[in-house]
Formats: C-alpha cells, sequence, structure tokens
C-alpha cells in the first residue's frame, strides 16, 4: 500500500507540475503533505491585531505601546521570527502611512523579543535549566517577576519613542477604514481574505502548540497561500521572485554568522575565552559570583552563541560560585538575564531577519537599539536584587 501510495504521489507530482498547473515550489510543499495525510501521517507533519489597529488609529504614542503589547503577546511562543513576521505584518503599512521611524518599530521588537526569548519553551532558558541542572518550573516562578518587569520597561521605552515621535509628527487623522485598509497591502475577494485570515490563525495556534517544527509550518502556510491567492503559474513565479532578493540576502547572512560560530567554535576561541575568564575574576570577587555573572552575560551572550555560553561559561562559573555558598538557580537565572543584549548578536539570525523585513541597516539597527536592551538588563537585575532572587549580601 505505502509502495503504491509512493508511485502514485511522485505520478500526481509530475503531471501537476508538467501541465503548469502548479509552480514547481509549491508542487513540492503540497503535494508530498497531501498524500502524507492520504496514508495516514498527517499527525506526523487576528482578532487581537483588529483590535490594537482599531485603538491606535493614527496616534504615534498609542501605535508603538500597541506595537510593544502586540509584540508582548505574539511572542507567547518564545519565537523571536514569528513575532517580527506577524507584528511587522500587522503593523508595518500603519508605520508608512503615518510616517513613523521604522527604526521605533524594530527597537521595540526586539525589546519586547529580549523578554519573551525567555520563557521556558524558548531556547536559552532550557539551555540554562540543563546546564545548572535545576527544575524548569522552579525557574521560571524565580525568573516570572523578573520577565514582568523587563516587560513594564518595554512599555516605558515604547512610551518614550511614541511620545517623541508624536512631538515629531503630531497625530495624523485617520478614520477605522482606513487603518483598516492598510492591513492588507492588496485587494482581496471577501471568501479570500476569510481564507487568509483562517490559515494566519491556524499558523499561529499550530506555532504556539508546537505541533511541528517552524520551518514546515511556514512553508506548508507559504504553499497554501501562494496557491489560493495567485493560481496561475505566472503570478506564482512573480510574486516569489518579487521577494526573493529580500530572502536570500537574509539567507546568505544567516550562513555567514554560522561560518562565525563555526571558525570560533572549531579554532578553539570559544574555550579560550572560557578559560581567561575564570583567570581574570579576582578569588576575592566569589561572593558575588552571581552578580559578575548576571553582568557577564551581556557581553559573552553578544559574542557567543547560546550553545557556549550556557553549556561552556556558565557551569565553569557556577562551580566557582558553589564555593561560596551560591546556588545553581540563582546562577541560572544570572546567565538569564543578559538575554536582551543577545538578541543584537550577529550570531542571531532572527535580527537579519528584522532588519531586512524593515529594509533597516544592521549596524544602525544595532546603535539605536543596544541602550535600550542593556537598560532591559538593568531594570531585570534590579528586580532580581529587590526581591531576593540574587542575593548581594551572601
Amino acid at each position: 500500500m505505502l509502495t503504491l501510495l509512493s508511485y502514485t504521489m511522485i505520478v500526481c507530482f509530475m503531471y501537476l507540475v508538467m501541465s503548469k498547473r502548479l509552480s514547481p515550489l509549491v508542487a513540492l510543499i503540497l503535494v508530498p503533505v497531501a498524500f502524507a495525510s492520504l496514508g495516514g501521517f498527517a499527525t506526523q507533519l487576528g482578532p487581537l491585531i483588529k483590535l490594537i489597529l482599531k485603538c491606535v488609529k493614527g496616534d504615534p504614542l498609542k501605535i508603538v505601546i500597541g506595537t510593544a503589547v502586540l509584540g508582548i503577546c505574539v511572542g507567547l511562543d518564545g519565537d523571536g521570527a514569528t513575532t517580527y513576521i506577524i507584528t511587522t505584518a500587522a503593523l508595518l503599512p500603519l508605520y508608512r502611512r503615518t510616517g513613523m521611524s521604522l527604526q521605533v518599530l524594530a527597537t521595540v521588537l526586539l525589546l519586547t523579543n529580549g523578554v519573551m526569548n525567555i520563557l521556558p519553551w524558548a531556547g536559552p532558558f532550557s539551555r540554562a535549566a540543563s546546564a545548572m541542572h535545576v527544575d524548569i518550573t522552579e525557574l521560571f516562578m524565580e525568573m516570572l517577576p523578573l520577565m514582568i518587569a523587563g516587560a513594564g520597561w518595554v512599555i516605558f521605552a515604547a512610551f518614550y519613542l511614541g511620545g517623541r515621535e508624536r512631538r515629531r509628527l503630531g497625530v495624523v487623522q485617520l478614520d477605522h477604514d482606513e487603518v483598516m485598509s492598510h492591513f492588507t497591502e492588496f485587494k482581496l475577494t471577501d471568501w479570500r481574505f476569510l481564507f487568509n485570515a483562517v490559515l494566519t490563525v491556524t499558523l499561529i495556534t499550530m506555532m504556539m502548540l508546537s505541533l511541528m517544527p517552524l520551518p514546515i509550518l511556514f512553508m506548508l502556510a507559504f504553499g497554501l497561500g501562494v496557491l489560493v491567492n495567485f493560481p496561475s503559474v505566472k503570478d506564482q513565479k512573480e510574486v516569489i521572485g518579487k521577494y526573493a532578493d529580500n530572502v536570500m540576502a537574509v539567507t546568505l547572512l544567516i550562513f555567514a554568522a554560522g561560518i562565525f560560530v563555526g571558525i570560533m567554535s572549531g579554532t578553539g576561541m570559544i574555550k579560550a575565552i572560557s578559560e581567561s575568564l575564570i583567570h581574570v575574576i579576582p578569588e576575592s570577587a566569589g561572593h558575588f559570583m552571581s552578580v559578575i555573572t548576571a553582568f557577564l552575560s551581556m557581553p559573552f551572550t553578544y559574542v557567543l552563541t547560546n550553545d557556549a555560553f550556557y553549556f561552556g561559561i556558565l557551569p565553569i562559573l557556577a562551580e566557582t560560585a558553589s564555593h561560596y555558598g551560591i546556588g545553581a538557580k540563582e546562577m541560572a537565572i544570572a546567565g538569564l538575564i543578559g538575554q536582551p543584549v543577545h538578541l543584537l548578536s550577529p550570531l542571531v539570525a532572527s535580527t537579519y531577519l528584522l532588519c531586512g523585513l524593515l529594509d533597516l541597516d544592521y549596524g544602525d539597527n544595532q546603535r539605536a537599539s543596544i541602550g535600550w536592551s542593556i537598560g532591559t538588563c538593568l531594570v531585570m537585575f534590579v528586580a532580581a536584587i529587590a526581591i531576593g532572587t540574587i542575593d548581594v549580601f551572601n
């Protein structure tokens, strides 16, 4: 039965491509999934946005605060790329219509992701918990007040940046229909709009539930979206070609970042950094290892991968700290405080994606956002001291 299904799938694929009913790219994505579902393998494979758009209208201050709120909500899935894609798709036309700075949009999204990237199902949290051998639930309960404090800082930053944009531009008078008309870039028939809405909600839901790997989800959604909105092969080729340059640029940057990391790992540079770090810290500072770790986590997660820091450096720091009565959980928390700065690292692919989506210079984005990101770390650090999560009086 499986053999018959395989041959039938190949024949179906060849027919759809050769008859030009589907482009090869769309067929490669959708045909195997359809036949996998027939074979019983399917299980293996914006209402909020509308509300925010309705509330913010043409007020730059409200728009930036709405950006922060939407970024935090979408960021609940713990994935930066998802947050950037969904939020920019919803708000970019509004930013352009009002003449607001796209750098403000990028900075606020980076700040929201810096906080939400510490959720238990995000990569850094699981690495820190695993490296320190601490219970994930207990660690999260300790981190939650710090994340709330960080989110408060994000809202403050959005208020400040939005106020600055309001002073520069004033309030642009937009009625509700005009705001919503900029929600999509092209006109859709009612049934296609409904299909796209269902497709988007389904994609977001499946991402949040982690039913399939993120690349597969986006490929499936892309294939279905292109097929329905651009039925002819000619239109499919045109829309793919329209955005191919941006996709290729981001892809090349990601591969280049991989080369950077590979050379640092393969040549032993990361190990050398780890060893030199231990020699630099004086033994008299041992009682403040968690404080030192919290501050070191900012530059070191910037220049190193999360794997290198949490599995290479943090255990060494924690071993030293244990001699002074500092527990593994406290060290895990200290190590996570630098995550907002980590997102600006040249090793983080999603930041290249954000700059590509908004057509921003990567260096300009670094300069505009780094101070605010450090601010998030400092607010979280102060919150940790205030509630005793990090004990400076050990």
